[in-house]
């Protein structure tokens, strides 16, 4: 009866400071937009000429979205209050296993059997996602394995199984029409940016429009006050990592199409770096509180620093030390104003 009453108590808290809260993520937003108009500028200023181009831009809008897809997916688990450190696998076997229907695509053939052929692909790959996600929210939720641990473990189950599919090898020579996914151009926009641009959409919806959402940031902020308003928290975590692994899957079809090659062990050090755009873009580690908004300025942030710092021809070591220094200095900053905003309150 006790626990009832506490968890009103806890509903209560959280309408009240909801809108509160909306307004803290603004600020931060605003403050992580200032810092991409200074980073933009200061990388114009230091390659003069070079930075601020149409083929810069081009170049950058090929790059960053397959990491701006891992994030949103990362960005989705954490704010459940977990992690997902298994989407770079789930990328990979996704994209393994479309990979090997492609290759058996004649380019001789017709042009409706290669789209079928290419349309069931993708559908394998995005299936691929969607179940992986599904037993990593079945590890999590009903089992009860601590989010970390679960997705530690998958991460090295999937990427097990693309290893033995493949024997270690690369899987490659896709039709040019598959291709034309990674690297081709809706107008004169990359298509993979395209993508990119409706993921972001579409999910922006689905967490600020949608029951999901709201849902989804309740369970986040206390699963304990969700759990006796009448919320699902099984499916709720079931259903938030099934997202994942989609967006995943959807990220694995990019690269593959970008590169033209399927592996492994491909892009592993995504995990890291999604993990530091979710931190950077305002999204809470204990969970409840976020923004897509947030992650596409942090995505950016870092695609301008990586885009500068090649120009300069710095190293890649370097350029972990200014990530590392950027993430730590906007967390610090934002623990300060949030501490006085805190206070005030």
């Amino acid at each position: 009866m006790q626990e009832k009453n506490d968890a009103k108590n806890y509903i209560e808290i959280f309408k009240k400071f909801k809108n509160l809260r909306i307004n803290d993520n603004d600020s931060d937003i605003i403050r992580l937009f200032i810092i991409m108009l200074i980073i933009f500028a200061l990388m114009t200023l230091l390659n003069p000429g070079r930075f601020f181009t149409s083929d810069n831009f081009s170049s950058m809008a090929f790059q960053f979205p397959e990491l701006g897809i891992l994030s949103i997916a990362m960005m989705l688990a954490m704010l459940t209050g977990g992690i997902d450190l298994s989407i770079v696998g789930i990328a990979n076997l996704s994209g393994i296993l479309s990979a090997l229907i492609l290759i058996h695509i004649h380019p001789d053939w017709a042009y409706k059997k290669i789209l079928l052929f290419m349309l069931v692909a993708i559908a394998i790959g995005i299936l691929t996602g969607i179940l992986c996600g599904f037993l990593n929210g079945i590890l999590i939720s009903l089992i009860g394995i601590p989010p970390i641990l679960a997705t530690l473990g998958s991460m090295q189950l999937f990427t097990g199984i693309a290893t033995i599919i493949t024997k270690g090898h690369s899987v490659f020579n896709f039709p040019e029409q598959f291709l034309y996914i990674g690297n081709g151009a809706l107008w004169f926009l990359p298509l993979p940016f395209v993508i990119f641009v409706i993921v972001a959409i579409v999910f922006n919806i689905l967490l600020q429009k949608t029951s999901f959402g709201l849902k989804l940031y309740m369970m986040g902020t206390n699963p304990i006050a969700s759990r006796f308003s009448g919320i699902n928290n099984i499916a709720m975590i079931i259903k938030t990592y099934l997202y994942s692994g989609l967006l995943a899957a959807i990220a694995g079809l990019i690269i593959i199409a970008r590169t033209n090659s399927a592996k492994a062990d491909y892009g592993t050090s995504y995990t890291l770096q999604a993990i530091l755009v979710v931190v950077l873009g305002g999204v809470n580690y204990k969970g409840g509180f976020g923004k897509v908004s947030g992650i596409i300025l942090a995505i950016l942030i870092l695609q301008f620093l990586s885009s500068g710092f090649n120009m300069l021809q710095f190293s890649n070591f370097f350029k972990d030390f200014i990530w590392g220094s950027v993430l730590i200095l906007v967390m610090v900053l934002n623990n300060i104003i949030n501490n006085k905003h805190n206070q005030k309150k």
